[in-house]
């Protein structure tokens, strides 16, 4: 199967459980990709609707043939805006599966892997301007401690910042193995893949405005479900579960839950599940990015 070769679905029934459908109601994948949720979601509906969102070009090749499928090819950050321009101001249920698809980690022109040599670019879409080649070296040395520590995570973001300022000043950045050439000396001994998956997604998330991106999303779906519909959303590091978790429980990204005058919680969703609903077992032998994910499940009050 294409989709299948494109993208293995993450918990896939656990997605479909989650999302409690109803075969006449209407739906959104925001991360289509390979197609694979947004396959098994069709399956459900008997007189409902799909629209499915992704900005990544070559998602399009993945669009099933089903006059209750709608292909929106935009970034989920405008969810609200895409839906009204379909004349959909309210759905039943919303799936987001975060991150990035194996098939962009799989193309060596993405620039996301660092199994292969490439242009340093990261991009989800070719609409976007800035890429890994361009943070790497334009940023000045404080913006990139700031983004190797938080979004990468790395002990030593500080030293590496240095580093990526000094060698770019003799060579710009341009190839993966350059990179990696030059990360090696930074790498902890025997934790050099490790470390470089954390600098790698640092970079794609600060080319993609991925936590920005993310943030307008969860704000924008208290407006678009209808009450009792069902936000499902699936992520693959602490950042972005961070940000779904307090959405989710305390109805915004930082501080404390906020409370009535007779003590009821004030937020917009309720958690359907208690805590994160990670893969089985089973899954974690077939499928290894299961290994990370975390999934989520809230219904609008």
């Amino acid at each position: 199967m294409k989709d299948q070769a494109y993208h293995i679905p993450v918990m896939l029934q656990e997605c479909i459980t989650g999302l409690s459908i109803n075969p006449k109601g209407i739906y959104v994948d925001l991360t289509f990709g390979g197609g694979g949720h947004s396959k098994e979601i069709l399956k459900h509906l008997d007189g409902g609707h799909l629209y499915g969102f992704d900005q990544d070009e070559d998602a399009e090749a993945n669009i099933p043939d089903s006059e209750n499928f709608t292909f929106v090819s935009a970034n989920f950050r405008d969810l609200k805006r895409y839906l009204r321009l379909h004349g959909v101001k309210q759905v039943d249920g919303i799936l987001a599966d975060l991150g990035i698809s194996s098939h962009q980690i799989d193309e060596p022109t993405r620039g996301f892997s660092t199994r292969f040599d490439g242009d340093l670019d990261m991009r989800m879409s070719d609409a976007m301007t800035l890429t890994a080649r361009d943070v790497l070296n334009t940023y000045e040395e404080a913006k990139l401690h700031k983004l190797f520590g938080i979004y990468g995570e790395i002990k030593n973001a500080k030293t590496l910042a240095q580093a990526v300022v000094a060698y770019r000043a003799t060579e710009p950045f341009a190839t993966i193995a350059q990179f990696k050439a030059m990360l090696n000396k930074f790498a902890p001994r025997g934790k050099e893949f490790k470390y470089f998956a954390q600098v790698f997604q640092a970079l794609r998330i600060e080319v993609n405005d991925e936590l920005g991106s993310l943030e307008e999303m969860l704000l924008q779906t208290v407006d678009v479900l209808k009450p009792e519909g069902r936000l499902v959303v699936m992520s693959y590091h602490s950042l972005e579960d961070r940000l779904v978790k307090n959405f989710i429980t305390k109805g915004k990204f930082q501080g404390e839950v906020e409370k009535d005058f007779y003590g009821n919680l004030i937020r917009p969703l309720e958690p359907v599940t208690r805590k994160a609903v990670t893969a089985s077992p089973e899954e974690l032998l077939i499928n290894n990015r299961s290994r990370s994910a975390k999934l989520r499940i809230a219904k609008k009050n």
